[in-house]
């Protein structure tokens, strides 16, 4: 056993009880939580993204939930000068810094640093949406395919707020947006203690997350989105409305589609979610993995105090 590790990651793939066991461990050890994730930065966002409740973030402090409005942007580059800030301020508080969540590209930008890309061009923007007006995004999608064809493996068709970005950043530079981020400069060891969640029986998982979003059903996800709707900056291509389950029920209280397709939509967009975090997890290092279908509490509590974390004096 060495130096105690800078900060715990804790990651995995939605649905996987990644708050649950957070909670757990910060009342045996003096842990703040650092949430990586990029829809509980959200305010009024709180059944969709299964936030932690009031009470739960009274009995520990919590970091980057409800710092932004749903109408806001948000980007990695925004969660990793954040997120820098709270890990140092944690750590200058005598305490361990326990970044939690499922969203591996904040994980990977505060680990690895992010390339130097162009800021945003308004008039650019505007000749995309334009062009997808009367093309549609699944066609500026497969012209992505075209000059960046990594890009657009990990973009779905639909997604118009990713593929805009890459095709702004290649007719900006004309250099692939894939190309540039992984330039970016290699950043020293960051002294995280890494635990991975896997889950081992994905049908298991994917069972589970369908009775989750039946439970968010049940405690007012649709009052929730309804909420959204009514406020006077909102829309549909709002940033925020690409966090799984809001916009597949924003359509159907649009009259876009049946509660039941939107019920279905959800599910596989649940789904597909948890599908890209296991790919980004396969190219992520790891201390610990462990199975999330097991009771890994005691597991990674070991793990902490194997690796010098002390326990709550």
């Amino acid at each position: 056993m060495g130096e105690a590790p800078r900060a715990v990651c804790i990651y995995g793939p939605t649905g996987t009880g990644k708050t649950e066991l957070a909670l757990a461990l910060a009342r045996e050890f003096p842990l703040e939580i650092v949430s990586v994730d990029s829809a509980m930065v959200y305010r009024h966002m709180d059944v969709g993204t299964a936030k932690p409740t009031a009470s739960e973030r009274a009995a520990v402090p919590h970091h980057l939930i409800d710092v932004r409005e749903p109408w806001e942007a948000w980007s990695a580059g925004d969660f990793s000068g954040e997120a820098t800030r709270a890990i140092a301020e944690t750590q200058a508080r005598g305490r361990v810094p326990l970044l939690v969540g499922g969203t591996m590209l904040y994980f990977r930008a505060l680990s690895r640093g992010l390339a130097p890309l162009p800021r945003a061009d308004a008039a650019l923007r505007a000749a995309l949406d334009a062009e997808a007006t009367d093309r549609g995004w699944p066609a500026l999608h497969a012209d992505l395919a075209r000059v960046d064809p990594v890009s657009a493996a990990r973009i779905r068709p639909a997604d118009r707020q990713r593929i805009q970005r890459a095709l702004e950043v290649w007719r900006l530079t004309g250099r692939p947006l894939s190309v540039l981020q992984a330039e970016a400069a290699p950043q020293a060891d960051p002294g995280w203690l890494r635990i991975a969640l896997v889950p081992g029986d994905r049908a298991a998982l994917y069972a589970g997350l369908e009775a989750r979003l039946a439970a968010m059903l049940d405690r007012g996800f649709f009052d929730e989105v309804r909420r959204l709707r009514a406020m006077p900056l909102m829309s549909a291509d709002r940033p925020a409305m690409r966090s799984v389950g809001y916009r597949q029920l924003w359509n159907c209280l649009d009259g876009a589609i049946t509660q039941a397709e939107a019920l279905r939509q959800a599910a596989v967009a649940t789904r597909n979610l948890a599908k890209r975090q296991l790919t980004w997890l396969r190219g992520e290092p790891a201390d610990v993995v462990l199975d999330p279908q097991q009771d890994v509490t005691a597991a990674v509590a070991g793990a902490l105090r194997h690796a010098g974390v002390s326990r709550r004096g």
